[in-house]
């Protein structure tokens, strides 16, 4: 006796599968910088996630290299196909709330892809790679201090005056003690870092000599770090008539005689980005 089996009609639904949604500024505008008068202002970005201002961030007087190193987090030597540019532009956007400095650098790379129609694209290269290691006489800086915690009894620091840099009897510049930065004038450069760990320090060096600069010291920790160099990306001071200009130590030297580090040279492959296409000008905010 034969039995008839029934047929299972099996149905498969397709799921739409959507697109996460585009990562984006709630409100954002990229404007001319005003045109330069001569004086000093200030060139960089403050504000966004893991600042005291999480939900504004602005930039001023950024050129468009400016802005793809800083929205790619890359540094300048490793961006290829775009030069120095004259034009500067002023930047704010407001960021949604509880957005994350990973989200925020995909915010921040969409708005110029955007506005300046950005194309880009990554490539490899070989190149010369430093090593900071410690040089034969050994470290000559310290441990940082550690920070006393603050007293909420203390009377609040008086409103900061106007900046004057002044210089020493060699020509380098002077910088309020105790605080860290580092100013420039003259082709001659002074930084101080009361904490500071090798990584960034190799990565404050990597911005000087235009080369990868890796930490090999195998020094854990911050350390308080004092640096002065003449550099080769500056302006040399003019000499007097017969007197040839002595423009102090480079930055090899430097490291060496004051630190007591050295740069180690090798070469290897180094990621580049390569600007495909990107407009003079952005597009209406």
């Amino acid at each position: 006796m034969s039995r008839t089996l029934p047929l299972l009609a099996v149905c498969c639904v397709a799921l739409a599968q959507t697109a996460p949604p585009k990562l984006e500024f709630d409100a954002a505008s990229i404007k001319p910088s005003p045109e330069f008068d001569g004086r000093p202002r200030r060139v960089g970005c403050s504000g966004g996630p893991g600042t005291k201002d999480p939900g504004l961030y602005t930039c001023e007087n950024m050129n468009t290299l400016n802005l793809v190193t800083t929205a790619f987090s890359i540094e300048n030597y490793r961006v290829s196909g775009l030069g120095y540019t004259r034009e500067a532009f002023d930047l704010t956007a407001r960021v949604p709330a509880e957005t994350t400095k990973e989200q925020f650098s995909v915010m921040l790379q969409n708005l110029v892809i955007d506005r300046f129609h950005l194309a880009v694209h990554h490539e490899s290269r070989e190149m010369t790679k430093y090593d900071l290691v410690l040089a034969k006489s050994g470290p000559k800086f310290r441990k940082a201090a550690e920070t006393p915690p603050p007293n909420p009894d203390a009377a609040p620091a008086p409103p900061a005056g106007p900046f004057r840099l002044t210089t020493d009897k060699e020509g380098f510049p002077v910088l309020a003690a105790g605080r860290p930065g580092m100013a420039m004038t003259n082709g001659r450069v002074r930084m101080y870092q009361p904490a500071f760990t090798m990584e960034k320090l190799a990565q404050q060096i990597s911005f000087q000599v235009g080369k990868p600069v890796t930490d090999a010291t195998g020094l854990a920790g911050e350390y308080e770090i004092a640096l002065y160099w003449a550099s080769d990306n500056l302006p040399a001071p003019k000499a007097d008539a017969g007197d040839p200009a002595d423009t102090g130590p480079t930055m090899m030297q430097a490291l060496q005689e004051q630190l007591g580090l050295r740069l180690e040279q090798k070469k290897g492959p180094v990621d580049f980005l390569v600007v495909d296409h990107i407009d003079k000008m952005p597009t209406e905010n």
